[in-house]
């Protein structure tokens, strides 16, 4: 059996195995983008390389308005002011903290929901359950790139005339009945951060097919202004600088490759998490398009006698960074937990799925020999689980 560097032994990756390290596209092409912006002394302001990156992302989305911003948290909040939403906003607590954050910094009231066991994203059901007279929305998260149940959100929406919202952190270039995430709801937000499976650097935007909101978004993320001289209200800094816009348009360029590898790096871990008691893939739809970038594990403690808790414990050893999601849900951080009412949710898919889950090394930077080397060591912790867990027992 493989010696375990958490038992003294030599890890088995020199280098730390992170879960998601960014792609870079073709540098020299990026780098002629560089050179150009620097010539030109436009670095911020909607420049023409942002407008360009804004025009191919809404083409490439299938939608009439998209709206870069400095990040995928300002996308969101940017959604909530310009929909003038008050009072609650319904959200999965199986998300990103920076979800609820959002949610809070506008002044609003996160109330949190279960996520349905197989899907993990919001339950329309539990969903119902909470809606009141303070409700002004309902937030959904496209998990792992997997569309939430978007006509039954919809449906209640319509049904209690409030707003529906998306974050699609997860979810660029995945799509919902053959359409692009991007066009569903009143307006979608997503994040381009360097970990995702398109990134600017840093950034992110809003996706619309209403007009009326869109406008309303691109005043108020250049602080309010509608002409030269003119504000119409009270605005944020929430734009995107041309830099980023650089990085997004080479990526953009090399996004079908990067999913081509996506899905090979996908292949392989399947393949190989196939034969492992106690360990099981999620997966995806094949007659819908993924990015595959998240590839997420479940850990059945009962089954192979070690915690998923065990796992990153050991594989972090090997400088196989996993990462636990999303643990303990954001009900359970503060302020959130702090709160009575967030005291008395019975939250059971939420706590069940983030005491279970495991988001192993993936992306277009990993490689196929990485993959089976991950597997190879999963597979030698399975073999070794009692021994493991006493020596665990004993070191603790």
């Amino acid at each position: 059996m493989y010696k375990l560097a958490i038992f003294d032994g030599k890890p088995l990756f020199a280098d730390e195995l992170c879960v998601n390290r960014p792609t870079i596209g073709n540098r020299s092409t990026f780098l002629n983008r560089v050179e150009k912006m620097l010539d030109s002394r436009m670095f911020t302001n909607s420049g023409p390389l942002v407008r360009e990156l804004e025009s191919k992302l809404a083409e490439y989305l299938g939608v009439k308005h998209c709206i870069a911003t400095c990040n995928g948290t300002m996308a969101l909040q940017l959604i909530m002011k310009a929909l003038n939403l008050t009072g609650e906003v319904i959200v999965p607590s199986f998300t990103f903290i920076a979800t609820a954050h959002a949610v809070s910094w506008q002044g609003l009231k996160p109330i949190f929901c279960d996520v349905d066991i197989d899907t993990n994203n919001i339950d329309p059901v539990a969903c119902e359950r909470l809606i009141n007279k303070n409700t002004t929305a309902i937030l959904g998260v496209h998990l792992w790139g997997r569309a939430c149940d978007i006509e039954k959100l919809q449906s209640l929406a319509d049904k209690y005339n409030i707003k529906l919202i998306f974050d699609s952190a997860h979810a660029f270039g995945c799509s919902h009945k053959n359409k692009m995430i991007a066009g569903f709801g009143d307006a979608e937000a997503f994040s381009f951060h360097s970990t995702k499976a398109f990134h600017t650097f840093e950034g992110g935007a809003v996706t619309t097919n209403n007009s009326e909101i869109a406008q309303k978004i691109k005043r108020l993320r250049n602080f309010g202004f509608v002409d030269y001289d003119c504000v119409d209200g009270i605005g944020i800094n929430g734009k995107m600088p041309e830099v980023c816009a650089a990085m997004g348009l080479t990526n953009l360029e090399s996004f079908s490759s990067s999913l081509t590898n996506n899905k090979k790096i996908y292949d392989e871990y399947k393949k190989l998490i196939a034969g492992l008691k106690g360990l099981s893939l999620h997966t995806y739809d094949e007659t819908e398009k993924n990015n595959y970038q998240y590839v997420v594990i479940d850990v059945d403690e009962s089954a192979v006698g070690l915690s998923r808790d065990n796992f990153i414990e050991i594989l972090h050893a090997e400088n196989i960074k996993a990462r636990k999601y999303f643990y303990p849900g954001c009900h359970n951080m503060q302020p959130y937990i702090s709160n009575n009412d967030t005291n008395k949710l019975n939250l059971l898919n939420t706590r069940f799925l983030s005491h279970r889950l495991m988001v192993l090394p993936a992306g277009s930077s990993m490689t196929i020999a990485q993959v089976n080397k991950v597997g190879n060591i999963l597979k030698s912790i399975i073999g070794q689980s009692k021994l493991i867990k006493s020596k665990l027992e004993a070191l603790n």
